[in-house]
């Protein structure tokens, strides 16, 4: 039998709802988001479930919303015995995909990434920086683009490789856009700005990443119980030393998600179910490989499928 993978998005799945229906049903995940409102001292889960969109999608309440959601998730899937042989998130779904794997307490991850979206907030004045999606463009020739106007005009760099073709670019609001003209004159197909509040994933977050490696200092950090597939080098950490090192340089790294996915099904992964909001992650791994299962788990009719498929199966391999 394959290897099953549980994956956690990250900012951009952000919805008002989100949650909310699981919340309703279950005691335990109402304990798990009245956990979070406690931790953070202010109304998350108002934010989750009412809105506004606006105030949600802010990077220091979209993060421990996602991660909150996420966990929410992972606790029924966990409670009908389905384990992970593998874990890995999507930039803010890493710290999900470390409470998944034990190395970090719910309640430490759900603080330290409102911070870490604070720090991220902080580090660029508004404006000053943004993202935008570059497709149909190679790794190869986008990486020169990026270098080359870094070198003439303003610093850009790559910043989530996500699946074939698609490729985010981040850093000060000049560079990215002479790269994304510079880009579609080499052949990209089309460039999307992202609507983002910052230049996440490039240099210019490396005073946020000074501030988040002090805060991780501060949450006791285990070593991983499963192996979690790291965004920097899209390789298996487990140690704690090297989870602390990773993190902090996942702020100005590149998102190696392909070549994640690509590892994980090196290692035997042909299942790969996604915990949290939306089914962006779903639609990435199918664009990497088209005949993995993708499962995306958010609400109770998704979750009642995700029950159904494993009915039957063993799910206690791990």
């Amino acid at each position: 039998m394959g290897k099953i993978a549980f994956v956690f998005p990250g900012q951009g799945s952000q919805a008002v709802g989100m949650g909310q229906e699981l919340k309703r049903k279950f005691p335990e995940v109402a304990s798990i988001i009245e956990k979070a409102d406690e931790k953070l001292g202010y109304s998350l889960s108002s934010l989750m479930f009412e809105g506004p969109q606006e105030e949600l999608t802010l990077t220091y309440n979209a993060q421990p919303a996602l991660l909150t959601t996420s966990i929410s998730i992972l606790a029924k899937l966990k409670e009908a015995g389905i384990k992970a042989d593998y874990v890995a998130g999507h930039s803010l779904g890493e710290y999900s995909a470390l409470v998944a794997a034990g190395s970090i307490s719910f309640e430490d991850a759900v603080q330290t990434v409102h911070l870490r979206g604070k720090f991220m907030e902080e580090a660029v004045p508004a404006g000053k920086g943004t993202m935008a999606a570059v497709l149909g463009l190679d790794e190869a020739v986008l990486q020169e683009v990026t270098e080359q106007v870094t070198s003439n005009i303003a610093p850009v760099q790559l910043a989530n490789l996500n699946c074939p073709g698609q490729i985010v670019i981040s850093g000060s609001t000049e560079g990215v856009l002479a790269a994304s003209e510079l880009a579609k004159e080499k052949g990209a197909k089309r460039v999307i700005p992202l609507v983002v509040s910052g230049p996440f994933h490039s240099s210019l977050m490396q005073p946020a990443a000074e501030k988040l490696a002090a805060a991780l200092k501060t949450i006791d950090v285990k070593n991983t119980l499963i192996p979690v597939i790291a965004n920097v080098d899209a390789h298996e950490m487990q140690e704690q030393a090297d989870i602390n090192e990773k993190l902090v340089q996942q702020l100005y790294s590149p998102v190696r998600w392909e070549q994640s996915v690509e590892r994980m099904i090196e290692l035997g992964v042909d299942t790969f179910i996604e915990v949290g909001p939306g089914k962006v992650l779903s639609g990435l791994i199918k664009k990497i490989n088209r005949r993995v299962t993708t499962i995306p788990v958010y609400d109770m009719e998704t979750l009642q499928k995700a029950l159904d498929h494993f009915q039957g199966e063993d799910t206690t391999n791990a």
